[in-house]
């Protein structure tokens, strides 16, 4: 088939994916292999047909064409079953709103990204990563995925309520979130449905975690609405957000969904990519000593601080190559609004378009020895070649996502500080492989510090 691509015709391969079954297609392969299964259709063709019980989605594995998805979030909105599912908890925030209203959406949560208010969380970061990196001893195994989750929900509330946030309230998301997360994940692997329905303990809990984080978020927001002043955080700039087209602004229950959707983004995505990284260092002792010796350099024996970011560049090319790896989101879906072109292909309206940041990570074609531990790739005079719309742990278009400097930010600063004091060394015998959950979770990592 031939397609048009920015007004140059190239030749597309469009085919089926292999091995589907009658009725259910492709739905047990993506149940049981996900990673493997989706990491093998590039091989087929740059745009990939899938069946998923009775409905067909389709893979782009040319960056080009996941850039003609991206770039036009009009014609190809954020949908399919996934975004339903995922509505009843996100509500309707960055995550979930159609195109129009995330337009309007972003252009009121924007300014609480800014660079000058990202410095004010950096504060709250290095008081944080430090903490962490204080409550280690030597010798004694670590669960370095439970570490990093708590620290970044700590990290994540703070910089959302303000530095006076009361600890209860960090401990009830601590206890809350990461059960809303195994439910959402249960929900969405689920093409009946059914599943939410049953009676289970683990429904319950599910259910009883969600209302709970949900009337934690409103008194929250209630007690915030009765102080005048901005804090410096992320709430306040929700609080007095103005849209800069039609002078509107957030309603109470827009504010609501933002900071649910902040909070599930930005605590399980981050710590699922920060343990990664560590996991790769311990792996890779050359790569971990280059760190420690830019850490030693940089910082000297203090902590971490916001002006040190721009200076820790092979920490953050640690960081960006454990995103290559292992990006947290794996999977995301959008869906035609009308009928359209894609690599040749007509599809209709509600077509299921499915994005994988780790089938194009892994790209040998894309990227050289793709499974190999390689921060030097992204050196500027190397990652000038990688070609553009290949590395998406972020997404792309006006839908990547809104904390992608908070996120790096966070993370250079944590990895700084922990290469500050110690060694993480792997458990003898610890299984590690990728979990594709609602984000890529390493599962249980045991690591042993060791002071340096």
């Amino acid at each position: 088939m031939t397609g048009t691509q920015h007004g140059a015709a190239r030749a597309w391969r469009v085919s089926t994916a292999p091995g589907g079954l009658p009725l259910i297609g492709h739905a047990l392969l993506m149940g049981r292999r996900p990673l493997e299964f989706l990491a093998s259709l590039p091989a087929h063709g740059d745009l990939v047909e899938l069946r998923l019980g009775p409905g067909r989605a389709y893979l782009p594995c040319h960056p080009d064409l996941i850039q003609q998805v991206l770039v036009n979030a009009r014609v190809f909105d954020t949908g399919g079953p996934v975004k339903e599912k995922a509505r009843p908890i996100l509500g309707n925030g960055l995550i979930t709103s159609d195109w129009a209203d995330h337009r309007r959406q972003r252009r009121l949560v924007q300014p609480a990204f800014h660079p000058t208010r990202i410095a004010g969380y950096a504060e709250v970061m290095s008081e944080e990563c430090e903490a962490q990196s204080r409550t280690w001893e030597s010798g004694r195994p670590v669960d370095v995925s439970n570490a990093m989750q708590a620290l970044t929900t700590r990290v994540t509330a703070r910089a959302l309520f303000s530095t006076e946030v009361a600890p209860e309230a960090v401990a009830e998301i601590q206890h809350c979130l990461p059960l809303v997360v195994q439910g959402a994940y249960r929900r969405a692997i689920d093409p009946t449905g059914l599943l939410a329905k049953l009676p289970t303990a683990a429904n319950r809990d599910f259910e009883q975690a969600l209302t709970r984080l949900h009337r934690l978020i409103d008194r929250i927001v209630d007690d915030r609405r009765r102080i005048a002043g901005d804090r410096g955080d992320l709430l306040s700039a929700l609080l007095t957000a103005q849209d800069t087209e039609t002078g509107g602004h957030l309603t109470d229950q827009e504010i609501h969904d933002q900071v649910m959707t902040l909070l599930l983004a930005g605590i399980e995505t981050t710590a699922s990519a920060l343990t990664w990284a560590l996991h790769l260092l311990g792996e890779n002792p050359e790569a971990e000593a280059r760190l420690h010796a830019e850490v030693d350099q940089v910082l000297g024996q203090r902590p971490p601080r916001y002006a040190d970011v721009a200076q820790l560049d092979y920490t953050r090319m640690v960081f960006t190559e454990a995103l290559r790896l292992y990006p947290p989101a794996w999977l995301y879906t959008r869906t035609t609004t009308e009928t359209t072109e894609l690599a040749g292909r007509q599809l209709p309206p509600k077509s299921d378009i499915l994005i994988s940041p780790y089938v194009l990570h892994r790209n040998a074609e894309l990227f050289p020895e793709p499974e190999s531990f390689t921060p030097d790739r992204w050196r500027p005079e190397r990652s000038k070649d990688v070609a553009r719309g290949a590395y998406l742990p972020f997404g792309g278009g006006s839908r990547k996502c809104i904390g992608d400097v908070f996120g790096m930010t966070e993370a250079t600063l944590a990895l700084a500080a922990i290469a500050a004091r110690w060694r993480l060394r792997p458990v003898p015998g610890t299984a590690v492989r990728p979990k594709a959950h609602m984000s890529l979770s390493a599962g249980p990592l045991p690591m042993v510090p060791e002071p340096r």
